[in-house]
């Protein structure tokens, strides 16, 4: 007896056309809900500075951002840019823009200068919309940090 197999395109055209099937034509016609945009991705405030504290330097290339996208109905925190600094101890970074404010306390992981192994530091963003810089220590002092990687949920 030969073995029976199913190939992938088979399987994904069986499971493309069931729904067709199911509730008719008028659904694949229909037009997208126009509540988001095509992409999914919606921006709910654009890049804005970040007001930083005393002791820390925004590259002049890649300043201390902040925005506010929506992406499938959950808001995210994003920062980019990238800041000189002499931390030793947990301290604010600085502060967002009165249009960014977190309903909660929100965090993320940020690459930082690699000393003694480590290699990345936590950064939270208070209801306050003060930045806050949490790891550094007396033994291993934080230079920089790329703020790139911060994208945490708002809402």
């Amino acid at each position: 007896m030969t073995p029976h197999t199913t190939s992938r395109r088979s399987l994904l055209t069986a499971a493309l056309a069931a729904p067709a099937v199911a509730v008719g034509a008028p659904l694949l016609s229909a037009a997208p809900a126009a509540a988001e945009p095509s992409d999914g991705c919606q921006v709910v405030v654009d890049w804005k500075p970040i007001t930083l504290e005393a002791g820390v330097q925004n590259d002049p290339l890649s300043p201390a951002e902040a925005r506010v996208i929506r992406l499938a109905g959950t808001e995210f925190l994003q920062l980019r840019g990238l800041v000189t600094c002499a931390f030793t101890a947990d301290g604010p970074l600085g502060t967002l823009h009165g249009d960014i404010r977190p309903p909660k306390l929100t965090r993320g992981v940020c690459p930082r200068n690699n000393s003694q192994g480590v290699n990345a530091l936590r950064i939270e963003a208070t209801t306050a919309g003060v930045v806050h810089v949490l790891g550094p220590q007396t033994t291993n002092k934080v230079t920089w940090i790329q703020l790139d990687n911060f994208s945490s949920v708002m809402r």
